[in-house]
This record gives C-alpha cells, structure tokens and sequence, in this order.
C-alpha cells in the first residue's frame, strides 16, 4: 500500500505535467498573443530618441526639455554633442528628469564638437567624462571630410560634401576605416564602445564598383567597431533598411528610427524629404522586426529639418505611433 505522501507526490507530478501539457499545446496561441502587443512591449525596449531632433531646445532649458520628454515616454536619449556643458551638469539633468542617456555622438575636433571633448581626445579623458554620464557607446556621426575641404561660394555645402567624398575615393573612406579601428581599441579598455553612423553619401558608387559603406563594413574590426544605421538615410540612398540590417547582424547596437516621405528621391548628398516615424513610406513592419533579430539594443527617433509642426509635437507624434506598432 502507497503511503499518503507518495500519493500527495504522485498527484503533483500529474498535475505538474498536466499543466505543462498545456503549456505546450497553448505555444502557438502565446506566441501569436505575443504578436499582437506592441513591437516595443513586446520586445521590453523603451522608444528612445536622439536629441539633435528637438534643435536649440535643449541648449536653451535642458532641464525642461528633459522633463517634456520623460512625460511624452521617451528615457532612452542619445546626446549630439555635450552641448558645451560638463558631463556633470548634463547627467544631474537627466536624473532630475528621470531619463538616461545611453549613447553620445563624438565628432572630430572642429565647430561640431560641441564641448572640450571629441573623438581625438585621449581615451581616458572621453572615458572618465562618459563614465560621469553613465554612456559605454560612443558614435561617429560623420566620416572626416577630405583634407582642405571647403564649400565653393555659392555652391549648396551637402552637394558639395558629396562631391568632395566622391573625388577623395575609396582611399578616404579606408582611412575613415583605420580611424575608426583606432580610436575603438584606444577606447576598449576604458568599456568604451565606437561605432559609426551613415549618412547616405557614403552609399555612392565609387571607382571600381564599391561603396564606402562596403569599405567601412570590410575594413573596420568587428571585434572593435560596431554601427549605428540611421534607417532614414539608409532609404534615401536607395537602400533597403531591413536587408541593410540583415547583412551587419550582430554588428549593428543602435538604429535611427527616421521616415521619409515618397517624394524623397534617391540621392548621395544628404537630402531627404522628411516626416514623422510612420507618415512615410518605411515600412516598419518589415523594418522593426529585422532590428530586432539583428540585434539592436538602442532605437532613437531622430528626424531631419524642415518639420511640418512643431517638433516637440513632431517626437511626440511618432512616440505615439510607435508605442501602438505591432510588428
């Protein structure tokens, strides 16, 4: 005869494995409910958005431009620049608003640099000032541009940028290439990360059938150097942004989460017909899954000038937009 305890063990495990037999006979039905919620709550990502979108507001009331954001649901910021403020200053916004910043764009030293530091600064110096900000990734935003360049009187500077790139060649985008492989194993032993950022220049054909994307892909370390793919940009050069991601998967830690519209025509010299995420023609839901298999771990809004509103309104659009996407 079982004693009472063995049966009491008995009957658990056949409910145990009742329950588990529906566990699995209700795997589809979880995965599909899965499906319909939100990318972004399915996924567990907040909606982040880089700040160069929302133009001078920052550097006139950082504090009030934080606290806006933080209430429209964005807490995930990439900073442009340091907006010529210690990062002291800068983080003791973002806790009072109750965001964090997780990336930083780092120009080269020039008029874009925005505060004491840029990519060329010594690695120490950029690490302590990032440790402040609680920021391990770090962005190129724009490749160097050609020794001695300068804008023609009278000629529009993103054309003249493009042609200077295409006539610099293959060359400068491996140079761009050693830059970036550089400065990322300066950074690494700091727990800095350095990736890129495309524009849609560096997709122009070049001599001998390449592009500077396709240099910058081959010639940068993937143990060193990751990117940023701004999914806007990538669509004005005529460029699929999921295929795009496909192709750098495991490689890719942050997208730019941009629109444009139709009229945008296919181009290499920074011109785009910009909108709000989801009033143009990407298609997200094709885009925000491949992100996600690519394995993104940042997705800022960012937009482009000229805005059809104003452009708090303009993030706030798209934050709502996103946050009810079910992809």
């Amino acid at each position: 005869m079982m004693s009472q305890s063995s049966l009491d063990r008995r009957s658990l495990l056949a409910a145990l494995g009742a329950a588990g037999a529906v566990a699995v006979a209700d795997a589809p039905a979880f995965a599909r409910a899965m499906r319909r919620k939100p990318f972004f709550q399915r996924i567990g990502k907040p909606i982040g958005l880089q700040l160069y979108t929302l133009g001078d507001l920052p550097t006139k009331d950082l504090d009030g431009t934080l606290a806006k954001l933080a209430a429209v649901g964005f807490t995930d910021i990439e900073l442009p620049n340091f907006y010529n403020r210690t990062p002291k200053d800068l983080r003791a916004a973002a806790d009072k608003a109750g965001v964090r910043y997780s990336s930083i764009h780092m120009n080269m030293p020039g008029p874009f640099t925005g505060g004491a530091l840029n990519l060329l600064s010594p690695a120490q110096q950029i690490a302590d000032g990032l440790n402040t900000l609680g920021i391990y990734q770090v962005f190129l935003p724009l490749c160097p541009l050609p020794e001695g360049f300068s804008v023609p009187q009278g000629k529009n500077p993103q054309v003249a940028i493009g042609d200077a790139l295409r006539a610099a060649g293959a060359d400068h985008w491996k140079r761009t290439a050693n830059l970036l492989n550089e400065r990322a194993a300066a950074l690494k032993p700091f727990g800095i990360r350095l990736g890129y950022h495309n524009h849609n220049m560096e997709f122009a054909p070049l001599d001998g059938g390449v592009t500077g994307w396709d240099i910058l892909q081959r010639e940068t370390d993937p143990a060193l150097v990751n990117f940023e793919l701004d999914l806007g940009w990538t669509a004005a050069a005529g460029h699929d942004p999921a295929a795009e991601l496909m192709k750098l998967k495991g490689r890719v830690k942050a997208v730019h989460v941009k629109d444009i519209k139709a009229t945008t025509k296919t181009n290499f010299v920074m011109g785009q017909d910009p909108t709000e995420v989801g009033s143009g023609k990407l298609e997200w839901a094709k885009i925000l899954p491949a992100a996600l298999a690519a394995g993104v771990e940042h997705y800022f809004v960012e937009q482009e000038p000229p805005f059809a509103m104003d452009r708090l309104a303009a993030v706030t659009k798209s934050h709502g937009f996103l946050s009810r996407f079910v992809a």
